[in-house]
Formats: structure tokens, sequence, C-alpha cells
């Protein structure tokens, strides 16, 4: 028996929301303040000359577009290493509106995973200190 096939209406969704350059600045401004506080003085360690692993050597924040990223620098400083550093971004804010965001991490896969719906700064910034899907080192 043959299956029927329907035409549906599915309406457009809606447009993200903005950023709101206000906004934008604070949350700058308060993300590199946790990562001079908490990040930095927790996973930026010095590491002995003959190591053969990478290792992370600087975090920093950057926004594009409607996302916030947690980034870090890391050190390949092996003999087979394609490049001697390498950029990995590890946490993402998305703006949701209402000055909330979105919480996702990066997997092992190269894609996002959204964890975290319409959380404060404050919110997101306290998830990223304990949640360790968020941690900067896997």
């Amino acid at each position: 028996m043959a299956t029927k096939r329907r035409w549906i209406y599915v309406p457009p969704k809606p447009p993200k929301p903005k950023v709101p350059h206000h906004l934008k600045s604070d949350v700058k401004a308060r993300a590199d303040e946790f990562v001079e506080s908490f990040l930095r003085p927790n996973f930026i360690k010095e590491m002995p000359e003959d190591y053969q692993w990478n290792y992370p050597v600087d975090v920093f924040t950057k926004w594009h577009q409607r996302y916030f990223y947690f980034c870090s620098t890391w050190r390949s400083p092996g003999p087979d290493a394609i490049s001697e550093f390498f950029e990995h971004r590890f946490a993402r804010l998305e703006y949701a509106g209402d000055e909330k965001f979105n919480v996702a991490y990066m997997r092992h896969t190269g894609q996002w995973r959204e964890i975290f719906h319409s959380l404060t700064l404050a919110e997101c910034i306290e998830e990223i200190r304990t949640d360790p899907h968020l941690r900067l080192a896997h």
C-alpha cells in the first residue's frame, strides 16, 4: 500500500537576537577577569624543557558575531608536530536575548554541544568553573 504524502506549512524560525554593544563590553570585561583570576592560575603551568606532549600556554576570550568564546593556545613541542602552537575553543556562550546565554562545549567530534540554556553571565561563569565538560584541559 502506498503512503500518502502531504505538504504542511512550517513557519520560519524567528531571527536570533543581536547582542547590545554595552553587553559585549561588560561580558568581555567580566570574562577576562575570570580568566585572570581562575583559569590562568589553575591551568597554565610551566613545563620542563624535555616535555613531549601538548600543553596549554595561554587562555583568552573573544567575540564572534553573537557568540562569545573561551579559547586556549596550546604548544606542541614534539618533533613531529605540524605546528608549534594551535588554538582550541573550549566553551561558547550564545546570546539568547534578555541578557541571558546558552552555554556549549566543543565535543571531540568538532561540533558544539549545548548543555545549558538561558543562564545569566554569572551563572555561565560558575558553570565554566565547575562543569567538567567546560574545562580547559580534557
